[in-house]
């Protein structure tokens, strides 16, 4: 830090510098992931600014090679994570064997593995990411076995991040990115290779284009506020998603929403207004983002914990033998807090030794998580949310996931019911909302607590999540435990008032500025003063009535309707026939036929009818058709109660008994048939059930134990398969390193021998096999089983001696027939890391450079002047006598007539002054090395200051590919001198 640096705020530490607060990107993979894991670095960029961690399932037994492996493909440091690592910008992050990563600000953490339980370490790290960087948070899931990384994507995407996964098809092994896939969460589908490019668009919210896809075509609305916009957005959800998300949290509507523009690029609303229009996969998206479904077994087990001990355990100690327990659970998304609280109540039954009927009602406003939860099936990461016991005694291992026992699913009823538009369930013990008000606002978290409230029965409780309250709904309800969100009702409770929620699909939002609505001078909107009207009138003078549908569900109710409604026992039902008293029930059938097929009004009969508080009260049922804009037939039931007199209508009354006899008649003879079968088949299923029973025991008993050890082999198999991807990455180094070293062998052309410490050939290069009889197969044979043409007796005590003492022997040697020799080094080796040791043997041809040096000593014993030339007339080697001549001549380095200088250059005319004898010796020399003379010689003066000298050059080819010409100078000054006296 600079000395000059202005100070810190307070509160933070100057003596460290400020933790990572850019984008962490988590690479999860497991069996396949290594090849998936390079083709994503290799196109990676090294500049996002973004710290990537990787999480693979690694054996703890196995050392891993990863951060070597990845390096090859990325400039980025690779680094193995240690406990409290800090995190930096364009650093790569692996998890080490046989721990659990964790984040926190700016720092890795590790807490060691279980070694005997399931743990799933791409789940934990991306819960814990989740936690911690909320929308700077990227998964993405390359190939792997299994589900790992399915629920801690749900985690991340519902804290705003970015979730990406390998397409299945490039994927070596597709069930981890089909898993994650299957939630709907995913943002990007992509191969490996092509993933880098989609973060990079998604960190610097830059385009990204789509391949092969024509991008939206996108309308400007200029003339439209954000206000209008989002309104008309909020519309058009409405009408292809059916839910109404204006009742939902500003805030939390806008933070989804902007999310979903910076994964579609799209900067402005009214751009992504313009997209949801023309394409209705978004739309789809785009609702299920809204209807955050996060959910786990057990989540907050202190709240089920109490739940259990103070509430269930009670309440099934005390319930009367025939009495049934109803819980109605809303919001359950996938289901698995519906599963935890039957899971509960199970518990308490064998505790108690009771088992009274238990009925759980879970219901949610998105089929899609209706469908999923009543399935109930879940991945094998939802094992780390449950003890052992659990999961054994509720859970079923089908493959890679979890299947719900019978006896917990029977006890459930999954269905569709919007907490805000549907009427509520009635005579609960037990009603459960949790962390779905807080995505409502004020108006509507009131309204479904109001029907929540009046949902449970007197002594029932509620159980909210932990960041819900009461708000202003105190009354009728007593605190059980405020830390928890348990309260218990009490007091009579009214049917709140149900507005139909689906009225606003009639009638479409303008996209233009919305009229503002007249107010009174008291402050209250002309549309608030009809609605009291509407309200008062419909008390005092119509009769209370029901809006059914062409199913004959209930869904609006007029006035006091509840005098006439009878809840029954069983499945929770809106049907008119599960909710109106037995007596009342073929004459609203009957009506309700009639009405919908004739579309005209219909009266019945005066029927005298017992209500359910015991009042004996006549009453007259009528149906009349509504006409709707749409297609769907409605009908309105009334409930008018009899005059004193005798009233005149309009419309004619119909025998109901007439309608409905006949029909009565016929389905009593074909429900007394159907009674005798049954009871025959009864009776032959319950020997065949007590004998498979006891073979169904023994197999439970087994599979369990097959579960068991079918887990850990999983783990293990996935573990083996990332250090077998690691070992063929590295067998390929080394077979590329042997490729190498074989081609350098046969380059040098050196004979080599590899021996372990026992003198055990381990491999040789080709050349070898010139001085040993070798052969392929000898490899692992003894040494001195092996013979050689070499005149070495003492060679294996010479590679002992160097295996003793590790020092190095070299000797020449000759062949048996003397034609060649050889200089032998023989050196010691140790592999690094290891104990292992051996020797290697070079042997190295010198023969040529004997031959070289004894020719030079021969010629150095000739007394005249020798030169050996090349083709090219260059010296390449000269005798003593020629560098003794060349030393009293001047030329003491040899530099005018030594190796090196090319000899016809000396003869050259004008270079001596005996031109004539220069000239004659030049055509000479040339002649020989060109192959026109056979052989040249000639007498020249070479007198000296002191005395006259005569020579005599001779020169003569040699048959050889160096050597061109032999060059000799005789002196034959003395007898030139006794030939001229």
């Amino acid at each position: 830090m600079k000395k000059n640096a202005p100070p810190k705020s307070e509160g933070t530490d100057s003596s460290k510098s400020a933790p990572f607060d850019g984008y962490v990107v988590c690479v999860g993979a497991s069996a396949g992931g290594l090849d998936a894991l390079e083709k994503f670095f290799k196109a990676c960029p090294t500049d996002l600014g973004a710290a990537f961690v990787v999480v693979q399932h690694l054996s703890p037994d196995h050392k891993s090679m990863m951060s070597n492996l990845l390096a090859r493909h990325t400039e980025m440091p690779v680094t193995m994570v240690e406990d409290d690592m800090a995190m930096d910008a364009n650093h790569v992050y692996l998890i080490p064997p046989g721990a659990i990563m964790h984040v926190t600000r700016g720092h890795l953490h590790l807490t060691p593995k279980n070694p005997r339980g399931l743990t799933l370490p791409i789940d934990i790290f991306f819960s814990s990411l989740a936690d911690v960087y909320d929308r700077h948070a990227v998964g993405i899931i390359l190939s792997g076995t299994g589900t790992d990384g399915t629920r801690g994507a749900v985690a991340i995407n519902a804290a705003g991040g970015f979730l990406m996964a390998q397409e299945p098809e490039s994927a070596k092994f597709d069930g981890m990115p089909r898993s994650v896939i299957a939630t709907g969460l995913v943002d990007a589908i992509l191969p490996a290779e092509e993933i880098p490019a989609r973060l990079l668009a998604h960190i610097r919210n830059i385009p990204y284009k789509e391949p092969e896809v024509e991008p939206p075509r996108l309308v400007p609305r200029a003339n439209m506020t954000a206000e209008e916009v989002l309104a008309a957005l909020l519309h058009l959800l409405h009408q292809v998603g059916g839910i109404d998300f204006s009742d939902y949290k500003p805030t939390t509507v806008m933070r989804r929403i902007d999310r979903r523009m910076q994964v579609r690029h799209t900067p402005e609303l009214y751009q992504y207004y313009d997209l949801l229009e023309h394409d209705r996969n978004e739309i789809v998206t785009l609702r299920r983002e809204m209807l955050i479904s996060v959910t786990s077994f057990f989540r907050d087990p202190e709240t089920f914990s109490v739940l259990a001990d103070t509430v269930i355990g009670p309440m099934v100690a005390d319930r009367p033998p025939n009495e049934p327990i109803r819980v109605w659970i809303a919001g359950v998304a996938t289901g698995e807090e519906a599963y935890t609280i039957g899971m509960l109540f199970i518990e308490a039954f064998e505790r108690e030794r009771r088992w009274p009927n238990l009925k759980i009602f879970a219901t949610d406003v998105d089929q899609s998580c209706v469908e999923t939860a009543s399935v109930g099936q879940y991945p094998e990461s939802a094992a780390a949310e449950l003890s052992p016991e659990r999961l054994e005694r509720f859970f079923i291992k089908q493959g890679d996931r979890f299947v719900i026992k019978n006896e917990l699913r029977q006890c459930i009823v999954f269905a569709r019911h919007n907490l805000l538009a549907d009427p509520p369930f009635t005579k609960m013990d037990l009603v459960v909302c949790r962390n779905t008000l807080i995505y409502f606002n004020s108006a509507a978290q009131e309204h479904a607590l109001r029907s929540l409230q009046y949902a449970i029965r007197e002594g029932g409780v509620l159980l909210l999540g932990s960041s819900e309250s009461l708000s202003s709904v105190t009354e009728g309800l007593q605190t059980i435990s405020a830390k928890h969100k348990l309260f218990r009702r009490v007091g009579a409770i009214s049917l709140p008032f149900l507005e139909r929620k689906g009225a606003a699909l009639l009638t479409p939002p303008t996209l233009g500025k919305a009229p503002q609505l007249a107010k009174t001078r008291h402050g209250a909107t002309e549309s608030s003063i009809a609605n009291l009207g509407v309200t008062a009138l419909l008390s005092l003078y119509a009769p209370p009535a029901i809006v059914v549908n062409p199913q004959h569900e209930a869904i609006h109710l007029f006035g006091d309707v509840n005098a006439y409604l009878q809840t029954r026992e069983g499945a929770a039902s809106l049907e008119i026939s599960r909710l109106l008293p037995e007596k009342l029930t073929p004459v609203a059938a009957a009506l309700l036929y009639k009405a919908t097929r004739d579309r005209c009004s219909i009266i019945s009969d005066l029927i005298d009818v017992t209500l359910k508080s015991g009042e004996q009260r006549t009453i007259r049922l009528s149906a009349h058709p509504l006409r709707t804009d749409s297609d769907e037939r409605l009908t309105l039931l009334c409930f008018e109660a009899a005059p004193n007199q005798a009233v005149a209508t309009a419309a004619e009354p119909v025998d109901v008994d007439a309608e409905t006899m006949a029909r009565v008649a016929v389905l009593e003879r074909e429900l007394g048939a159907t009674r005798e079968s049954l009871q025959a088949t009864i009776e032959e299923l319950e020997t065949s059930n007590e004998e498979l029973q006891a073979t169904n025991e023994e197999l439970m008993a087994s599979n369990e134990e097959l579960q068991s050890s079918n887990e850990e082999l999983q783990s293990v198999n996935e573990e083996m398969s990332t250090v077998n991807a690691e070992f063929q990455e590295k067998m390929l180094v080394l077979n590329r390193v042997n490729a190498d070293l074989d081609s350098m062998a046969r380059a040098a052309g050196v004979a080599t021998i590899f021996l372990d410490a026992d003198l055990h050939i381990t491999r040789f290069s080709p050349d070898a096999t010139q001085i040993f009889k070798l052969r392929e197969s000898d490899a692992g044979r003894p040494l001195g089983d092996i013979s050689h043409v070499l005149r070495y007796p003492s060679l294996i005590e010479d590679l002992r001696q160097t295996l003793a003492t590790q020092r190095s022997v070299e000797t020449e040697v000759v062949t048996l027939d003397d034609k060649k020799t050889y200089l032998v080094r023989i050196l010691p080796y140790l592999i690094p890391s290891t104990t292992i040791n051996g020797v290697v043997a070079t042997f190295v041809d010198v023969t040529a450079f004997h031959d070289a040096r004894r020719l030079q000593s021969i010629l150095d014993a000739l007394p005249e002047h020798v030169a050996v030339l090349d083709h090219s007339g260059c010296i390449i080697l000269v005798n003593a006598a020629w560098r003794r001549f060349a030393r009293a001549n001047g030329d003491k380095d040899l530099k005018r007539s030594g190796p090196g200088v090319n000899y016809l250059d000396i003869f050259q005319p004008g270079v001596t002054k005996e031109d004539g004898y220069a000239e004659e010796a030049y055509r000479g020399l040339r002649g020989v090395l060109e192959g026109t003379l056979p052989i040249f010689s000639m007498e020249y003066p070479c007198h000296a200051s002191a005395e006259e000298r005569w020579f005599v050059m001779n020169v003569a080819p040699v048959m050889s590919q160096d050597i061109g010409v032999v060059v000799s100078h005789i002196n034959i000054s003395a007898w030139h001198r006794s030939r001229a006296a």
